[in-house]
């Protein structure tokens, strides 16, 4: 896996928001070029992976009496942390890319929360790309969400109060991080930081800079949090669980069903036998 790419897994596991960055060490080392700064930076630790789980989608609500043709919805779509934490220590930006048909069709979130909220009649595929942080990666990553506006069910009536929510969990894998990434990174509950191999230490790590962004963009207290999926290991691992006995189940019917087809022609061959 090429260290400087992202990389994504389907998984279990929570995690969000954080402190830590460089500037300590900076103090420690005293004066440096900015070649030397950069060469720091850019240093990455061989064997180690950092993942961030995040949870991305949309959630609309049905606009009832004050609905229109061409204005039937509000919705939002959103990139946050899985257990609904800032995202801000490890993305830059993001960028949604909406259907044609919008005035300005392609926006762009410069800082959390991550989302973007409109209004309209239509389902339609939205593009989402994420910029990561120069210390982070220098590749972006590109994600598809589908936006629906109306409930599975389409026989069932729409509601004001309860809106339509579909979501996606994901992991980002990085690969061989920077020490700059690690160290800011490392007691950041947005992330799931391995231990260090022994013999490598860091140097403890400095203020976050991107605290303020963080204070200001928390989705603990989101407005649509009660709506929220709740993604967590131990519910993922109930999912993985109860998949594997649905498995197991339909293994043994089959087998079963085997069983009994293997069982016909030994049957039909005595009968004819007995007829001779």
């Amino acid at each position: 896996m090429p260290h400087t790419a992202p990389a994504r897994k389907h998984g279990a596991g929570e995690q969000s928001d954080g402190n830590s960055s460089q500037k300590g060490q900076r103090a420690k080392m005293g004066r440096l070029t900015e070649e030397g700064e950069k060469k720091i930076q850019s240093k990455r630790l061989k064997d180690v992976e950092i993942s961030i789980p995040i949870a991305y989608g949309t959630i609309s609500f049905w606009l009832g009496k004050k609905a229109s043709e061409y204005q039937s919805h509000k919705w939002t779509v959103y990139v946050r942390g899985a257990t609904n934490e800032d995202l801000s220590a490890v993305i830059k930006r993001v960028v949604f890319h909406l259907h044609p048909s919008f005035n300005n069709p392609t926006r762009v979130i410069e800082s959390a929360p991550f989302e973007l909220s409109e209004s309209g009649w239509g389902e339609f595929e939205i593009a989402i790309t994420l910029v990561f942080h120069s210390d982070v990666s220098d590749k972006q990553l590109d994600l598809y969400h589908h936006l629906k506006l109306y409930p599975e069910d389409e026989s069932g009536t729409q509601s004001t109060k309860k809106p339509v929510v579909v979501e996606s969990y994901d992991e980002i894998v990085f690969s061989e991080p920077t020490e700059a990434f690690f160290a800011r990174i490392q007691n950041h509950p947005v992330a799931i930081v391995p231990r260090l191999p022994s013999g490598l230490n860091l140097p403890p790590p400095g203020p976050n800079e991107h605290s303020s962004e963080r204070r200001r963009g928390d989705t603990k207290e989101h407005s649509h949090s009660q709506w929220f999926t709740n993604f967590s290991e131990a519910d993922e691992l109930s999912k993985l669980s109860a998949a594997r006995q649905q498995v197991q189940a339909h293994i043994a019917k089959l087998k079963r069903q085997l069983s009994m087809m293997d069982g016909q022609p030994q049957h039909l061959k005595l009968s004819s036998a007995s007829a001779q």
